[in-house]
């Protein structure tokens, strides 16, 4: 894709933004305010300054994954200035915000490369265990930084004192340090991992010293369900830490051990977590409870059977009944409206980032770079899948949200940054 294609992509990504929006204010009162036009504004202004940042420090680097990105930010904003504006009014803050913070990457990296990453793993490590304890902060008191308590879960941090306070998600920060870190540790100790051990037919089983990582990425998830209460955050880590395992050494035998663990940890958790049985319950029989526990599942459910093919219309539809729909279930919404042709056009924009990630990893010749790319991809598509699935009652609800659709200042900050990363690794590996 040359630079004009991906300018008349970005363009017409912001112009969907315009047709949709303005489409959202007619079906609700047959007039077009100026909301619509400063959303568009700042939506263009935001991948712009990003596309002009990635050109400025990272030249050699494909141009699919921001493009794709946009096309994705640009149906979810749509629906959730479709569910709640104020919402929306934010979120459109967060995309300038999100491509600042991005832009503001690619220039530190610009000199000293990805490699600065690598050799300072351990201090990614420290600041990635500081970032996931910050919730654990009093809820109440004088401190500028205190834990905030969601939907049972500790993962919120709030700062500053009334009226300006700002909250934020240091977990999904957290997340991308703790690839880098993992990426960089594997690529120094990936051989390490396939030496040794012994064979039982086709299966390679390292020695018991190579599965502490496995058993410690297991235990941290496990803490992370304990102390934060959150399902979601540690499926996630468990899951990209046992690929990139896998990644890294090309052993099954991680496979194997790391869906061992999982099940042993669900029923730990099953016995030891009420808010883990509710949810389980909650998937395997939402109509059981229709109206409590289940009622989210259920109205979801309806939404998506309700779409049909072509969905009831953008702002025909009742997604609003969806509890948390601009959050958690910002699918199903989609699938009500635009119906199943937009749900596949969604899962069909995931699935071409996820390739060009994968894309970008499989070419890369430095090892470190190459994991870094994977991980970041894992994570893309696990989250998606986990939401996805949530949605779908494929898995139970994990309380994820659906990468650059989803209202969320923190996670839309967090997969920019995942997007100017991808682009550098891109760019030190064209020759």
């Amino acid at each position: 894709m040359n630079g004009r294609t991906e300018l008349a992509f970005l363009i017409g990504a912001t112009a969907l933004v315009g047709f949709g929006t303005a489409f959202v204010n007619l079906s609700r009162a047959e007039s077009v305010d100026a909301e619509v036009g400063l959303s568009v504004l700042v939506f263009g202004l935001a991948f712009l300054s990003l596309r002009a940042a990635i050109r400025a420090f990272a030249p050699s680097a494909t141009r699919h994954p921001i493009v794709i990105a946009a096309a994705l930010s640009a149906i979810g904003f749509i629906e959730v200035y479709r569910l709640d504006p104020t919402l929306a009014s934010r979120q459109r803050w967060w995309f300038l915000i999100a491509s600042g913070v991005a832009a503001g990457v690619l220039f530190l990296l610009r000199d000293v490369g990805l490699d600065i990453l690598r050799r300072y793993r351990y201090v990614m490590l420290v600041i990635t265990l500081g970032l996931l304890a910050l919730p654990l902060f009093p809820l109440e008191g004088p401190l500028p930084i205190r834990g905030r308590l969601v939907n049972g879960s500790r993962l919120w941090v709030e700062m500053g004192y009334e009226p300006a306070t700002v909250g934020f998600q240091p977990g999904e920060l957290a997340k991308l340090l703790l690839v880098a870190f993992l990426a960089a540790y594997l690529a120094d100790h990936a051989q390490d991992f396939a030496r040794g051990g012994r064979r039982w037919r086709k299966l390679h089983i390292p020695e018991p010293r190579q599965l502490l990582p496995v058993a410690a990425a297991w235990a941290a998830s496990f803490l992370v369900l304990v102390v934060q209460r959150d399902l979601g955050a540690s499926m996630l880590l468990f899951a990209v830490f046992i690929a990139l395992m896998y990644a890294a050494t090309g052993q099954t035998f991680h496979l194997f051990a790391g869906s061992a663990l999982f099940g042993v940890g669900g029923v730990i958790a099953w016995f030891s977590f009420d808010h883990v049985q509710t949810r389980v319950q909650a998937w395997l029989d939402p109509f059981g409870d229709p109206f409590g526990a289940g009622y989210q599942i259920v109205q979801g459910v309806f939404a998506m059977g309700s779409g049909s093919l072509t969905g009831a219309g953008l702002g025909l539809g009742r997604p609003d009944l969806i509890p948390f729909a601009a959050t958690d279930f910002v699918y199903a919404a989609i699938g009500e409206e635009l119906g199943l042709a937009g749900s596949v056009i969604v899962l069909a924009l995931f699935g071409l980032l996820i390739a060009s990630g994968s894309g970008i990893a499989l070419r890369a010749r430095n090892p470190f770079r190459s994991l870094l790319a994977a991980g970041l991809t894992f994570i893309l598509g696990i989250q998606v899948i986990l939401i996805v699935g949530g949605v779908v009652r494929l898995l139970p609800l994990t309380g994820i949200t659906l990468p650059f659709m989803s209202y969320g200042g923190s996670s839309l900050v967090a997969n920019m940054i995942l997007i100017a990363l991808l682009a550098r690794v891109a760019h030190e590996e064209r020759p």
